[in-house]
């Protein structure tokens, strides 16, 4: 039992006129009277509230929560009282949301109930627990009011981010990609893997004319070519302290987390075969690339868990279990971060040893904040210098990319909001 503000409203109205009545005596036979009936109308609202559990709630929600996206939670309140109830709804919600606004006021009359919904947007993986849902009830006295404790504490998965996957879904069914950034690519010459062999017919290229095959059929041949498929993809992820930087609440190992998911969904549509490689001061977590039913999830449960470390990212183990493990020339997207081109050079023994075998991108962030503090008029001195030592920063930048193209390597300079389109499109470029 919980009492209301008017509750003390009125008392202290009471308190007072039992302490008018030292000066005037008709004001302390009126406090008695209203003390009684006030005791009576407590009494009263208790019973009305107390008599029957009048309250029920439950909550609907996803199993799996996406990160970095708005998710939905759905509370359906149902009352059994008699009468009409006013209603405070707090929702237990996990502790990581730091959420102080879930907090909804409602009235339902007699057999009435209404649904509430609202949205969550995390930015941290893991598991997370809901508590329970907190129902305060109080009747038109509104002296008293009554808890219920509704539905049962719920624990859910924060997963990378699998709603962004249906979105370029529903975005190629329209074919919407190309407002979204998504470039289409010409295809120049053709293409190296080899179908049929078919007759000619008008229009055929004269150019893919099988001449050996129309002399065995006296009469002309042409070879059918297709799209080079079932090419191995890995999302090889750096879990350093490098990807430790947070961009908008989001560490830069969420933002390569989402883009090797959806880079991955888009391979498999493709029909190429995606795969995943998680490394730090050690080699981690391995999945062989493969376009079978269940991949997609296969990833969603290797990723959903990972975070970064403080130490210093081993890129030789790196080298040394991707030989181990890739027999076959694949196509390595790595996500890391080189703040300076110091950085890049002691890395790049290893990024040239992995390019001579496959063909390899490096994905790396650009500091937005940076740039755009770099780009601000300088008003004093200090300013000044600070603006300089900024564009340096940001010219290194540019530095490491003209570096790794000159040893062959390519790489994407590109800012963590945009790395999901940006890898996509480099993707389908080097398939092209």
């Amino acid at each position: 039992m919980f009492l209301t503000p008017r509750l003390f409203r009125i008392l202290l109205s009471v308190i007072l006129l039992l302490c008018g009545g030292y000066v005037y005596g008709s004001l302390f036979i009126i406090g008695q009277v209203a003390v009684a009936v006030l005791v009576v109308l407590i009494l009263a609202d208790a019973l009305l509230l107390y008599r029957t559990h009048g309250i029920a709630a439950t909550r609907r929600c996803a199993e799996r929560f996406s990160n970095g996206d708005d998710n939905s939670v759905h509370l359906r309140v149902d009352s059994r009282y008699p009468f009409l109830v006013s209603l405070t709804v707090i929702d237990e919600i996990p502790a990581i949301f730091q959420r102080r606004d879930i907090r909804f006021t409602c009235t339902l009359k007699q057999g009435e109930g209404k649904d509430i919904s609202y949205t969550l947007l995390p930015t941290q993986r893991g598991l997370f627990d809901f508590g329970r849902i907190r129902i305060f009830a109080s009747t038109r006295l509104c002296l008293l009011q009554r808890r219920f404790s509704c539905a049962e504490p719920q624990t859910i998965k924060v997963y990378p981010s699998y709603l962004m996957l249906h979105h370029y879904e529903l975005l190629a069914m329209s074919n919407n990609l190309t407002e979204m950034g998504i470039k289409k690519i010409r295809r120049i010459g053709h293409q190296t893997e080899f179908e049929q062999i078919k007759e000619y017919v008008k229009g055929d290229d004269y150019r893919t004319i099988n001449w050996k095959a129309s002399a065995r059929k006296h009469e002309l041949m042409v070879n059918v070519f297709q799209d080079e498929r079932s090419q191995p993809i890995y999302s090889l992820i750096d879990k350093g302290r490098v990807m430790q930087h947070a961009f908008r609440g989001m560490t830069l190992l969420d933002y390569a987390i989402n883009a090797s998911l959806v880079l991955s969904y888009v391979a498999m549509r493709k029909e190429d075969k995606a795969g995943l490689v998680t490394f730090s001061d050690a080699f981690d977590t391995f999945v062989p690339a493969s376009r079978q039913t269940g991949q997609m999830q296969t990833l969603l449960e290797n990723l959903y868990k990972q975070e970064t470390t403080f130490g210093e990212t081993d890129f030789s183990a790196l080298c040394v279990h991707l030989g181990k493990h890739l027999s076959k020339r694949s196509l390595l997207i790595l996500y890391t971060n080189f703040d300076s081109v110091g950085s890049m050079n002691r890395q790049l023994p290893y990024l040239q040893q992995l390019a001579r075998r496959h063909r390899l991108l490096v994905v790396f962030f650009e500091d937005v904040e940076l740039k755009a503090y770099a780009e601000q008029p300088a008003t004093d001195t200090e300013s000044y210098y600070r603006r300089v030592i900024a564009q340096k920063t940001a010219y290194e930048k540019r530095l490491i990319v003209s570096t790794l193209k000159q040893q062959g390597i390519y790489s994407l300079l590109i800012a963590p909001d945009q790395l999901s389109v940006g890898v996509i499109n480099k993707y389908l470029e080097l398939k092209a």
